[in-house]
């Protein structure tokens, strides 16, 4: 066992090769024909979201956000219907409890305590500042004996209910889609609404009345957008989509064992079947770097050139870490990650400064945004202003004479702090962290070259989305969010994977 760091507490040392193999899963064969329906219905259901989500602009109205809760809801109910569940690797079970407990408390005890109304003196004596803007606000606040925590309870409400439904979609993933085909076939649905979203844009652009599929498009008439309204959320979509069509490419030729074969071999491997999926693969990727590129997003461009940068480190990573018979392979990959570091550093830093001027950043408003939430963290530490309550509590705030309101600090990370305070982020990020470190430091100890290849893709896109989340707010975007619970979830079970 290799001693490996302890994250909140909890052990994240990883057993060496083989992981545990569970008992023979049922096949389909061997299942009833209830648990083979149920299995299909909630996988097809989660490949059904995934294609939806983006249409009907990122599905950021309320009748979208609706169903997508109904759908999840009703596919946990199918979960929790089927007599035999499918198998999951133990390993895996083991690592489950603390994401578990982390999103079970948010939402039993914070997200409540946020909710329901409690004495004056009890708020006044938990949140000072929240009891002085209801009083100055809260028209019969005198008539009040009690006060929920939240500025706008039914915001809390909205928000916490897709909150929950984007966990529970998280659980589904990793309980139900367990096979490697079940896998490949979600990353291949991934890849294709990523693509259809890449060429609609481009093909709007060029139009005399351009459209959002079901809207007119009035916003970002010079950029490609998609079916977002907003080029930086279409440009995050893309993001997360790209990683998974390079890792696809590369799990099909087998990357990870090219270094022990010969050259015809590989040659064989390149050209054998399955190249045209492989080509159509590739021009996908092309088509949607375009995409990002015509986005006109800073952070997209930059970012773009950031998963080509990782995905290299990390193939380097792996092939430094193997056993390579001759020195001056090490010493070429090693030369050749500095080389490409520095490149993509210098590269990137010149076009984000370009950018940035040609935009002039110094008048840009986030930096001034994110002094005023600071503001508001400062006097909501503890349990925030409410889930989804952002608006109103900047709008209270707002010195800097804005003509319309705020309704996003365009900085996730600021913006759950200052709805959920102290308490409430940590529980909500320590869950989002403890998968991500447990599947990288996972995905480092695994020998398994099919694991390394299916999962890698994943690794990257969540690394690259919660760097966007530092400039922009594409967690508030339900398609985009959906999509990053997908991969983190789908990456996970990818990377504890073992043929029974």
């Amino acid at each position: 066992m290799t001693a490996m760091p302890k994250i909140f507490g909890f052990d994240l040392s990883l057993p060496e090769e083989p992981l545990y193999i569970p008992p023979p899963a049922p096949n389909d064969e061997e299942a009833s024909g209830k648990d083979r329906w149920c299995r299909k219905i909630i996988e097809y259901g989660l490949l059904a979201l995934i294609v939806f989500t983006p249409l009907p602009i990122a599905s950021v109205d309320d009748w979208a956000i609706l169903l997508i809760e109904l759908v999840a809801v009703f596919l946990t109910a199918v979960y929790f219907l089927m007599g035999s569940k499918p198998h999951v690797n133990e390993r895996l079970l083991q690592r489950l409890p603390w994401p578990r407990y982390a999103f079970a408390a948010l939402f039993i005890l914070f997200l409540p305590f946020q909710l329901i109304p409690i004495p004056k003196s009890i708020l006044r004596l938990f949140s000072p500042h929240a009891y002085a803007l209801q009083q100055q606000y809260s028209p019969r606040f005198a008539e009040m004996k009690s006060i929920s925590l939240s500025l706008v309870p039914s915001q809390t409400l909205r928000e916490g209910l897709l909150l929950l439904a984007y966990v529970l979609i998280g659980f589904l993933v990793v309980r139900v889609i367990t096979r490697r085909a079940q896998m490949r076939r979600m990353m291949m649905v991934m890849v294709g609404m990523g693509v259809f979203e890449a060429f609609f844009g481009l093909f709007e652009l060029y139009q005399k009345s351009p459209s959002l599929l079901f809207y007119r498009k009035s916003y970002n008439l010079d950029s490609v957008t998609g079916t977002f309204v907003n080029r930086n959320h279409f440009s995050g979509y893309l993001e997360l989509i790209i990683p998974i069509a390079l890792t696809l490419i590369i799990s099909r030729i087998d990357l990870f064992t090219m270094p022990g074969k010969k050259w015809r071999q590989r040659l064989a491997v390149l050209t054998g079947k399955g190249t045209s999926v492989n080509i159509l693969l590739g021009i996908g990727i092309t088509v949607m770097a375009l995409g990002i590129l015509l986005s006109n997003s800073r952070s997209g461009g930059v970012l773009l050139l950031v998963i080509f940068m990782l995905f290299f480190e990390l193939i380097v990573f792996y092939f430094s870490r193997s056993r390579l018979r001759k020195i001056w392979i090490k010493n070429f990959l090693k030369i050749m990650f500095i080389v490409v570091t520095l490149i993509a550093l210098y590269v990137g830093i010149e076009a984000m400064v370009g950018r940035f001027s040609l935009d002039n950043l110094l008048q840009d408003g986030r930096p001034r945004y994110w002094t005023t939430v600071m503001r508001i963290v400062k006097d909501f530490p503890l349990l925030g202003t409410g889930l989804g309550t952002f608006g109103l509590a900047y709008e209270t705030y707002e010195t800097l004479g804005l003509s319309g309101m705020l309704v996003h600090a365009h900085n996730d990370y600021l913006e759950y702090l200052s709805e959920l305070g102290i308490l409430g982020f940590a529980l909500l990020a320590s869950g989002i962290l403890f998968i991500t470190v447990d599947s990288f430091l996972t995905w480092a100890k695994r020998r398994n070259t099919e694991v390394k290849s299916l999962a890698l893709g994943g690794l990257v896109s969540v690394f690259v989305m919660l760097a966007h989340s530092l400039t922009d707010f594409n967690m508030h975007i339900p398609a985009n969010a959906l999509l990053f619970t997908m991969i983190l979830s789908l990456n996970w079970s990818a990377i504890y994977y073992r043929k029974s």
